[in-house]
């Protein structure tokens, strides 16, 4: 481990906790470092593929790996707490291991494997058993000569159709088994017929407003290419602040490629055949009349009731916006003027969605909505919130992650049941209260970007990068999502950002590449070691180009009667992302504090239960970890410092924001977030960061563990948390590497807004380390597929330091204890429950503790 001769102080942050008591004195070089495991991983999978077949050790989700699909669903898909499977319920319970999976149905595969086999069906659809409805996978049995087969999950023989029949080999197997994807590969999409077409929803809020397209209370919808509606909020302090500007210029570039610099207009970032409308709000509604005009600003129709809305108008709606062009080009050009805006303070947000539900009503799609203004008039209306900081710490804490009014949710509800989505970009200066607003996009499976105070030369290009990621990212609509396991086990709950029907099925008004679902399942019955348990997820859905289809992803997992076996097999990223959700689903529910001492007890109970069934012999005074959960005690301090769940104030809107982007991320983007990826940039080999000669391949630097107890004062480092990311620069650093990154040799010098205007974030140099630095930021926004706000933090000088330090999660900050503090105390717990028998949960616990 990499030791610094002059380590900086600990950076100006927020107080910590301190340790209570007497603690040996430990090396912190000493303890576990989840950045050991991540690298050590990467360097096993960058040259060796990883094979589905059940009985391996899974990659990492930080890992860039190539996956093989060999029946079982590649991790990116589907990723479980544990891959070798508890028998018993008892057993279950004695490892403390949630049985757990995360569910990422459309995340974005590396480049290098095999896309998800398209399957046509026909007008039979796929092959389903008769008995719980499951989907034709590589685990069903073929019997009676392949007449019929046996289903994986309930063990139902259903009669194969005359169409799909064909003859089995010796070994059993259909003689088409190669040719026939849903037969070898674990994930699957079936092109499906008429019958799984999306049902016309009737509205369930009654009069909320008059649907443009008349609905039958029979019949189903027929899919097409996903329509959008743009609502551009034009109260004054959207259009003085010029986000509404910002928005209507990235959509724009977006659509049409104006940015000057650019040799030809890259192509739309929306299906062919999709179609627009655009909405703009303030104390009233604003339609367009998008149809093709001559030379002049689309006629605009006003809808003056907020509270009882309709659509003014049906040709002209939704357009083609390449056919539409210049039409759409002078309406964007001229909204968000601050002449326009006048002096009109309140926006009807609330209606304003109940207009896009009213347009898209019938046929589904996307609303995205640029809000800056809390919403006092119209549906929803709300008022200024009172002050939340003398709540915090009372039991009327819980009420600041709840709508202040039902006609959110119920708007959110009727929406996901139509099929649409809302995201929101949010650029407010004042709180807009997220809780009520955001509860809409985060029941449909929306997005939610957040930009407070928001300046354009800071947040514009952030806001340009994130609508184009909403955009080009594989989205689709119309999305029930259906989980089934093998007899035996079963499904308890669901965490994440959906809206679950009374049929306990889950639906999406969208569902897109970096949206996840947390599952968990308990025991019905014992499972047998012989044989392996079974998850199913089916996702119907209707692509954004207009294509009904279903996407099945399978898993075949070992099970196991030893808890040796469990342990060995578990998977701590899936437990830490489980973990974090549920502890942020309890939020309206539960004090933080209490929600702290439980993800404590959790952390703790694991790493009990491997002391008691592993490693028995060992003294109690010795602090013995298993190998999968190293760093669990550090994840699990990260999650007390995440922004919903830290102690000190925060506040709400963040808090609400944060808990809704955490419950929707996959689980490499919450690994992430949680122990943010930080680098030494001053200590970069010649060769780090720039393509490799022969190969073309570059090759990124290593991590290091986030404290400032390994950085030093001549340092430049990087630290990224998914959100923002940071460059830090040390008093003492070099002035070759100023000039070098820079352009300037003096500390003085470095202007910390530089990295507002430039489109590559910092100055284009011809040097070296320039091109390093540039190449690993590039390499960061590929990953991710967009852009992050970028800061610059000099030692003592700027405010960013003080949101650099709060990152280093294994400091003493965020009114939390550092890691080595924090490991001290699960020890602390774990020892007195070993020596007194105690239970670390319930009346006997530690409940109360003094820490």
């Amino acid at each position: 481990m990499y030791t610094p001769r002059h380590p900086i102080p600990q950076p100006p942050h927020s107080a910590g906790l301190a340790y209570k008591g007497l603690r040996a004195a430990i090396d912190p070089h000493a303890i576990p470092s989840p950045v050991e495991a991540i690298e050590l991983d990467k360097e096993r999978w960058e040259s060796e593929p990883f094979m589905t077949l059940p009985g391996n050790h899974v990659p990492i989700s930080t890992t860039d790996y190539v996956a093989i699909d060999q029946g079982n669903s590649s991790p990116r898909f589907l990723r479980v707490s544990t891959w070798n499977v508890p028998s018993t319920s008892r057993l279950a319970s004695e490892c403390e291991i949630p049985i757990a999976a995360i569910i990422q149905p459309f995340a974005d595969q590396d480049p290098r494997e095999e896309p998800v086999p398209l399957v046509e069906t026909g007008d039979m659809g796929p092959a389903r058993c008769a008995g719980c409805r499951g989907y034709i996978n590589p685990w069903c049995k073929w019997v009676s000569g392949g007449t019929k087969w046996k289903c994986n999950l309930c063990g139902h023989e259903t009669e194969v159709s005359p169409e799909y029949f064909c003859n089995l080999d010796a070994n059993f197997m259909r003689l088409d088994h190669l040719q026939r994807p849903e037969l070898n590969k674990g994930t699957v999409d079936f092109i499906v017929p008429e019958a799984y077409w999306a049902p016309h929803s009737l509205p369930n809020i009654t009069s909320l407003y008059e649907p443009l397209v008349p609905e039958s209370r029979s019949g189903l919808r027929q899919p097409q290419p996903m329509d959008y509606v743009f609502a551009f909020d034009v109260s004054s302090e959207a259009t003085r602040s010029r986000f509404t500007a910002a928005a209507c210029s990235s959509l724009l570039d977006l659509l049409y490629g104006r940015t000057s610099n650019e040799a030809s207009a890259p192509t739309s970032c929306l299906s062919p055949g999709s179609r627009i409308c655009i909405i703009s709000f303030d104390r009233t509604l604003h339609f367009y009349d998008l149809a093709p005009h001559d030379d002049r600003i689309p006629p605009m129709l006003v809808v003056p009731d907020v509270e009882d809305v309709y659509v003014p108008l049906k040709t002209g709606l939704f357009v083609d916006p390449q056919e539409a062009r210049n039409t759409i080009t002078k309406l964007l050009s001229s909204l968000g003027q601050v002449e326009d805006g006048g002096e009109v303070r309140e926006a009807a947000l609330g209606s304003a969605l109940i207009g896009g539900l009213a347009a898209l009503s019938g046929r589904g799609g996307q609303v995205v909505v640029f809000a800056a203004t809390l919403p006092t008039v119209g549906a929803g209306a709300l008022t200024t919130p009172a002050e939340e900081s003398t709540l915090y710490g009372t039991d009327k804490e819980k009420s600041l992650f709840l709508p202040r009014s039902d006609t959110w949710r119920e708007l959110g509800e009727q929406c996901a049941q139509h099929g649409i989505g809302v995201s929101m970009f949010l650029g407010m200066s004042k709180p807009i209260d997220v809780a009520s607003i955001g509860v809409v996009a985060s029941v449909t499976g929306g997005e939610l970007s957040f930009y407070p105070r928001f300046d354009p030369a800071r947040d514009a290009t952030v806001l340009g990068s994130q609508l184009r990621r909403l955009l080009a990212r594989t989205t689709a609509y119309n999305c029930t999502m259906r989980v089934r396991c093998s007899n035996g086990l079963r499904v308890s709950k669901y965490y994440g950002n959906f809206y679950e029907s009374a049929a306990a099925d889950l639906q999406f008004g969208t569902l897109d590449a970096d949206k996840a679902v947390s599952v968990s399942f308990d025991h019905g019955r014992t499972l047998d070691e012989r044989e392996y348990a079974y998850i199913q997820c089916a996702v119907l859905y209707t692509t954004a180009s207009g294509q009904r289809r279903v996407r099945v992803m399978n898993l075949a997992l070992q099970v196991a009667a030893l808890a040796g076996s469990i342990f060995r097999y578990a998977d701590m990223d899936t437990v830490v992302c489980h973990m974090v959700r549920e502890a942020i689903s309890k939020l309206p529910s539960q004090r933080i504090l209490s929600i702290q001492e439980t993800l404590t007890e959790t952390c703790s109970s694991i790493l009990l239960a491997y002391r008691k069934h592993c490693a028995a012999s060992q003294a109690p005074s010795q602090l013995i970890i298993p190998e999968a959960f190293r760093a669990l005690p550090v994840y699990t301090l990260a999650m007390m410092k995440s922004k919903p769940l830290k102690g000190r104030n925060v506040i709400a809107d963040v808090r609400n924001y944060s808990a809704h982007k955490i419950m929707s991320m996959g689980v490499r983007t919450t690994m992430q977030h949680l122990y943010p990826r930080l680098l030494a940039l001053h200590d970069l080999q010649d060769n780090v960061a720039l393509p490799d000669p022969t190969t073309g391949q570059i090759e990124m630097p290593s991590l290091m563990r986030a404290s400032h107890l390994f950085m030093e004062g001549h340092g430049l480092y990087l630290i990224d948390n998914e959100e923002q990311m940071i460059i830090w620069i040390g008093n003492s650093v070099s002035p070759q590497l100023l000039k070098d990154l820079f352009d300037v040799d003096d500390i003085f010098q470095v202007d910390p807004h530089m990295v507002r205007l430039s489109s590559t974030q910092l100055p284009a140099l011809s040097t070296r380390f320039s091109t390093q630095v540039r190449n690993i930021l590039a390499y960061r926004h590929a990953q991710r597929g967009w852009q992050p706000k970028l800061l610059l933090a000099r030692q003592n000088m700027d405010a960013a330091e003080i949101e650099f330090s709060d990152m280093l999660v294994e400091d003493q900050n965020n009114a939390a204890m550092s890691y080595l503090d924090y490991l001290c105390l699960v020890h602390k717990q774990i020892n007195a429950a070993l020596t007194s028998g105690a239970s670390l949960g319930g009346g006997s616990g530690f409940r109360g503790a003094p820490w």
